[in-house]
């Protein structure tokens, strides 16, 4: 093996690059180390554009292999890897959403990044695989407008100066509780920002623009440390002309269809007609150009692309006017709706902002329906998830229904983390809660607004979540020949979003951010107008906000009766084995006598789930059975067993003590059974506890009148 090391030191840390001849058939590849964290990036693009689909064709996979931590999972039938984890596909988007931006999208031949976790130490490996991906593409000959930088920026949630706390690349494995106040990746070239991932715990604006400062200057240091790479390891990049749009071609659209766009385009019908006008001009190629192979049709077809994106630059850039005739600042019309679909359901909301129309359903249920993750970076248990689906009626469209896409994971998430830091702590409402957000229309940001839905679906299931949160998406319209001139456009709907530059997504409270999603479409975007951007979200935020609380201005003070209860009780962690009992034989019994789950924490904390009662009756055993008696205690109990010396009293599940027949009565006692019978309930009192803990009662002492002499 031939290979060579490189390091470079980003936020403290020691990172090494290693190139080798391991992966020699791919067009790049490398193996970055840091902290004991290993993983290897390949690039590579097919021999040719055949089978090209009409896309730029890029796929990224994020592999995680459980040999990096040293586990073998799986059942005993199978222990091979299966369906990538959620924080993979998680991982795989996040380093698709910072590469695909700087490819030139007219090439045809497909492109395939594998990042592969080989060792899991004590730094992030998302973190890293941003930037392995990054340097396997600029060191390779395929053509790339890299390279990129990412950087973790985070606030550790208990840190005691959260404000000003802040570290880069510090990485902490997730547990079943956030472990940031702030998490924050950041991803950028040449001075400016491509992609961002963050959960927050109400982070004010200005403090979030300060991280995209340092966060920048950070990523500056990985450009250069890969520029260096590329002056001594890289290949000559391949070259994949862009084909020209014939000018008949441009000729036949400016005749055909561009009176039709022009009439139509900026109105609220926008969207309508330009999906029927694509009709009409793919109609027209076919019939017109008989001959031409799938290149040239699409190279037509997408010149209809190219005009539209100009066109709507121009508009906003020139004349501050958008696709639907709105303000570059104005939201579309809101309606929230809290409740009112079923009684059967827990809670439910709807939100629309404008065509987008999101119906979000949330479920309460016990401990005991937690959601395990087993991954190789932890093993946790989650208690609230949010889900996010996108049917393609949604949409206007047909298609295959069922499965999971990234799409669905990657909003699904944003929003689950915009909702985290409101989620009441699991010792004040220890349900687990699942949220569904059902995009039921869609014309622009349905993630933002499952957020809004979801918000008023947890308030009306009496969910106590500290303040609303609601989310709104930024985009921008910016001038490629002078990047300073831009335009930002609050609340962007589908061509806004298909043909603008970026695609902003924030949420958060009235008092701060909770989440941020930055897309882009051009190389990058300067810190100066995401700040910006920031502000304009917060004024559309507040309004969105407004609009709930209008409809529903807190958490309903109970949650719905379809909902399970849950008590909670303690016990001390050496009662536990006793309240689970041998092979689990006591809590089993306590749940078939009651019909509750019981979930038993470490530390002795009890959650008691159950329906009817259950839920009582079986914290009420509980308690029985760990309640440690003291002398002098008063108790009420039944005798289970005469003897001739006395008889024995339970006065707890399991707690049983024995009356000496001379503290039975007040007066002397013959024989036993002439004053208690068995099933009798009697007052008692715990006169004395031996070494061994076993119990002597007195009747006589609890209530010297319990017993008169007989006549």
């Amino acid at each position: 093996m031939h290979s060579k090391k490189y390091e470079v030191e980003i936020g403290g840390k020691k990172i090494t690059a290693i190139f080798s001849d391991l992966a020699d058939q791919a067009n790049g590849s490398v193996i970055l180390e840091c902290d004991g964290t290993v993983i290897m990036a390949t690039a590579v693009i097919s021999k040719d554009g055949d089978k090209n689909p009409g896309f730029f064709n890029l796929t990224v996979e994020y592999l995680e292999k459980f040999y990096a931590a040293g586990k073998i999972l799986g059942s005993q039938f199978s222990h091979r890897e299966g369906r990538p984890s959620d924080q993979a596909i998680l991982a795989a988007r996040m380093t698709d959403r910072t590469i695909r931006p700087l490819f030139d999208h007219h090439i045809k031949n497909a492109v395939q990044v594998i990042v592969t976790v080989i060792a899991i130490g004590k730094a992030d490996p998302k973190t890293l695989a941003v930037n392995a991906a990054s340097i396997a593409l600029h060191i390779s000959d395929i053509p790339w407008k890299g390279p990129v930088g990412a950087v973790h920026i985070s606030k550790e949630k208990d840190s005691e100066n959260e404000k000003n706390d802040i570290k880069i690349n510090n990485y902490i494995p997730n547990a079943d509780e956030p472990v940031y106040s702030l998490d924050l990746l950041v991803c950028g070239k040449d001075q400016t920002i491509n992609m961002i991932e963050a959960m927050a715990f109400e982070e004010e604006e200005s403090e979030m623009g300060k991280c995209f400062d340092l966060a920048i200057v950070e990523i500056t240091k990985w450009e250069d440390f890969q520029n260096k790479l590329r002056s001594e390891l890289g290949k000559e990049k391949l070259s994949f002309p862009k084909i020209e749009t014939p000018a008949d071609v441009i000729e036949l659209f400016n005749e055909r269809v561009k009176p039709m766009l022009e009439e139509g385009l900026f109105s609220k019908d926008s969207k309508k007609i330009i999906n029927e006008s694509e009709t009409i001009w793919k109609s027209i190629i076919d019939e017109k150009y008989p001959t031409y192979d799938d290149k040239d049709k699409y190279v037509a077809h997408d010149y209809m692309h190219h005009y539209l994106d100009h066109a709507f630059h121009n508009a906003a850039l020139t004349k501050n006017m958008r696709a639907d005739g709105r303000a570059l600042d104005e939201i579309r019309s809101l309606y929230a709706q809290a409740g009112g679909l079923s009684s059967t359901l827990h809670g439910s909301g709807i939100f629309y902002r404008g065509e987008t129309h999101v119906l979000s359903v949330l479920t309460l249920a016990g401990p005991e329906s937690m959601h395990t993750i087993d991954g190789i970076e932890f093993s946790a248990k989650k208690r609230f998830m949010h889900h996010y689906n996108f049917p393609p009626y949604s949409s206007g469209e047909t298609g295959r229904v069922g499965g999971l896409n990234r799409r669905e994971m990657g909003h699904g998430f944003l929003a689950e983390k915009a909702l985290t830091p409101v989620i009441p702590d699991k010792i004040d409402f220890p349900y687990t809660i699942r949220v569904v957000s059902e995009s039921v229309a869609s014309n622009g940001s349905t993630s933002q607004a499952s957020i809004c839905a979801s918000t008023i679906a947890l308030m009306d299931g009496g969910v106590p979540i500290k303040t609303p949160v609601a989310g709104i998406s930024i985009g921008a319209m910016i001038d490629l020949e002078d990047k300073s001139k831009y335009v930002l456009l609050s609340d962007i709907q589908g061509p806004e979003d298909h043909y603008g530059d970026m695609d902003f997504k924030v949420a958060g409270t009235k008092d701060g951010i909770t989440a941020i999603q930055l897309d882009v479409k051009v190389d990058g975007i300067k810190a100066d107008i995401l700040k910006e951007g920031l502000i304009r979200a917060k004024t559309a935020r507040l309004k969105i906000i407004e609009t709930i609380e209008s409809q529903i201005a807190s958490p309903r003070k109970e949650i719905s009766e379809n909902a399970p209860k849950i008590l909670v009780t303690k016990i001390k962690k050496d009662q536990i084995g006793m309240v689970i009992g041998p092979g689990g034989k006591n809590i089993n019994a306590i749940r078939e006598e009651t019909g509750a789950e019981i979930t038993i924490e470490e530390d002795g904390t009890v959650f008691v789930t159950g329906r009817n009662g259950g839920a009582e009756k079986a914290k009420k055993i509980i308690e029985e059975m760990t309640h440690e008696y003291a002398i002098g205690d008063i108790a009420e109990g039944e005798v289970v067993k005469l003897m001739d010396f006395g008889a024995f009293v339970r006065i707890s599940s399991g707690t049983e003590g024995l009356v000496h027949i001379s503290e039975i009565a007040p007066f002397r006692v013959e024989k036993v059974s002439d004053i208690l019978k068995e099933g009798d309930e009697v007052p008692v009192k715990i006169i004395k506890i031996d070494e061994r803990g076993r119990l002597n009662l007195s009747i006589k002492d609890a209530n010297s009148e319990f017993f008169q002499p007989k006549k």
